[in-house]
């Protein structure tokens, strides 16, 4: 009985084997395709890490791998019990919570509202205008957000001022409690309507019967919208929220580097720009590269946490 059940599994497994080399086979030219790209990202996204031995080190330009000094976990102590670190990631938690929350909202609402535009010129045109922002660069939108809020002639301040809301204009650019919701809103202008673009996709692929279902049966175009076009993008807005809390502490360093001046720094600084700033432009290389450890393997849990959550409870995934 023993060896029948042995021979089961043998064949069971040469089964398998059989039938992936069969779909190998039909799928060869679709693996050949894709070979360069995993090439590609393994020279430049994995080969790298190679370089993270430096934040174990007091790495010296010049000097050969086994020449430099090991130090184990010094930096990233010295990283830890600086007070200023924690300031920094003070910013970076808040900015990347604001623009988390609004890069999601008013992409998915902006997309919604869109859709139920019924003149094809209007909903073309709107949808062109919005998205051309975010192929500008951020050293030209930089400029633009800093004149529309400057006080000679910002178009904010003339705005404010002709409706009598302000006395004097409003040093926008030099209050660092306005920082946080410069940045989330120049970032709302750039990228809202480029973000909308997939969520405008997977509306299209909701099935046409269902909003004719709707109307026959007397909803209304808020109904519809409630009930048929936000479950029907669900599973769109659940993975791509799961892969921006990837990059909550990696938010990068542009927009607050150029939005940002020495009267807001405790307030513009995050942890990219803490890593250039006390890492690479003073030389030590090692303690920035332990920033940027610290940044990817936080990105990671919290990848991987936030995935385990919405696979257990709303059994949405992307792993």
């Amino acid at each position: 009985m023993k060896a029948i059940t042995q021979e089961k599994r043998f064949r069971m497994h040469q089964q398998k084997k059989s039938q992936k080399w069969k779909v190998f086979k039909n799928q060869k030219y679709l693996y050949m395709m894709s070979f360069p790209f995993v090439i590609w990202v393994f020279i430049f996204q994995y080969l790298p890490l190679w370089g993270w031995t430096m934040a174990f080190q007091n790495y010296r330009p010049g000097k050969g791998f086994f020449d430099q000094k090991w130090v184990g976990f010094d930096h990233f102590q010295a990283l830890f019990q600086d007070e200023h670190f924690y300031l920094v990631l003070r910013n970076t938690l808040a900015m990347s919570l604001m623009g988390l929350v609004a890069g999601f909202v008013f992409p998915v609402l902006f997309a919604v509202i869109l859709n139920e535009v019924r003149v094809q010129f209007m909903k073309r045109f709107v949808q062109t205008v919005s998205y051309l922002p975010h192929f500008v660069s951020w050293v030209v939108a930089a400029g633009i957000v800093i004149k529309m809020l400057s006080t000679d002639g910002g178009a904010i301040n003339d705005l404010l001022l002709g409706l009598n809301l302000i006395d004097q204009p409003i040093q926008f650019m030099a209050k660092g409690n306005l920082f946080w919701g410069i940045v989330t809103g120049a970032d709302v202008w750039k990228e809202t309507g480029w973000n909308a673009i997939i969520y405008l996709a997977a509306i299209s692929g909701i099935g046409p019967e269902l909003y004719e279902a709707a109307r026959v049966d007397g909803a209304s175009r808020l109904r519809q919208i409630w009930h048929i076009t936000l479950p029907g993008i669900r599973p769109t807005i659940i993975v791509l929220f799961i892969m921006s809390i990837g990059h909550l502490v990696g938010i990068g360093f542009e927009k607050q580097f150029l939005l940002g001046n020495h009267m807001v720094s405790d307030y513009s600084e995050v942890l990219d720009l803490y890593a250039l700033n006390y890492g690479l432009s003073m030389g030590r290389y090692s303690f920035g590269t332990a920033i940027s450890i610290f940044n990817s393997v936080i990105s990671v849990i919290l990848l991987f946490v936030v995935n385990g959550l919405f696979k257990k409870f709303a059994n949405e995934s992307i792993m």
